[in-house]
């Protein structure tokens, strides 16, 4: 079997993604009949059918829509490693971090200054961005390490290390009805309206009385101080939280885990040096015992 090209795989997801052969032609800045051959001769490279036309319609078979979501992998993997490629050639090397606000537990100051403090540190750029944003940014080069909170955050093919556990709290407005007691459960937010976080149901809009999804911390506090909802969130949020709003103790809630994640196979002395410098300073913070699971950070970075 022939091994499809770049170029086949950008326009295969145009076409999948528009499911009209003009507009794809259009999107890529070219014209129809050569984007039609090349189609034709994917499907031929690789053995299968990818698409089925009408006079009326481009839809994608069983097998089409396998190859768009392994083809967009592709892609952001080839895209990645041309960014990467692009830092790791600096003349003036630089490490990014991504993370949300409140994604550190508060030990990024601390991680800052042992990190500087080390041989193999090189100028750090904080990137702080929205919920949900920081997997994306690892995944596609924007990125070289992230905090990532555990197990909320997808981390296939990523290693991590954990830094802090924590327990959850549920928040909710100060005029909630439980917003007087010393602890709840899971039960007791049966029937209470939860945000929709990025990736929830990213296609379809809101319903009517539906809340928005949140996009970052800010939001998400307005959002319960109004009433419109109520959260269950890692314990360290009790430090940005308005006055207008409570933190109850969840009994039962799962707990969770700040961790810095980084790329596969990612052989960088300045990475391995940031790790070095999270795990000490979780361990000066008396951070606790770390969350384990499969995904757990490599020796080689030791």
């Amino acid at each position: 079997m022939d091994v499809p090209e770049t170029r086949e795989l950008t326009y295969f997801v145009a076409v999948a993604e528009e499911l009209h052969f003009g507009r794809a032609a259009q999107r890529l800045g070219m014209a129809q009949p050569p984007l039609s051959r090349a189609i034709a001769q994917l499907e031929r490279r690789i053995g299968v059918r990818l698409l089925e036309r009408t006079s009326r319609a481009v839809n994608l078979t069983a097998a089409g829509q396998v190859f768009l979501t392994e083809s967009r992998k592709a892609l952001d993997a080839v895209s990645a490693s041309v960014r990467r490629a692009q830092r790791a050639g600096r003349t003036d090397p630089k490490l990014t971090l991504a993370m949300k606000p409140n994604g550190d537990a508060g030990l990024l100051d601390s991680i800052l200054r042992r990190y500087r403090l080390d041989a193999d540190a090189v100028d750090i750029e904080v990137i702080v961005c929205g919920i949900g944003e920081q997997v994306p940014m690892l995944r596609d080069g924007r990125a070289d390490v992230a905090f990532l909170t555990a197990p909320y955050d997808d981390v296939a093919g990523l290693d991590t290390e954990p830094l802090v556990t924590q327990d959850q709290v549920a928040m909710l407005p100060r005029a909630h009805r439980l917003a007087g007691h010393s602890a709840l459960t899971l039960a007791d937010l049966a029937g209470e309206q939860l945000p929709r976080w990025p990736g929830d149901d990213d296609d379809v809009p809101a319903a009517d009385g539906c809340p928005p999804q949140v996009r970052d911390l800010s939001q998400l506090m307005q959002l319960v101080a109004l009433g419109q909802l109520v959260a269950v969130l890692p314990e360290s949020v009790r430090r940005h939280a308005r006055p207008d709003v409570v933190c109850v103790p969840l009994l039962d809630a799962p707990p969770t885990a700040v961790v810095v994640a980084w790329p596969e196979r990612t052989t960088s002395r300045a990475v391995a040096a940031l790790i070095r410098a999270g795990a000490e300073a979780a361990e000066a913070a008396g951070a606790g015992a770390p969350y384990r699971d499969e995904h757990r950070g490599q020796d080689a970075l030791a």
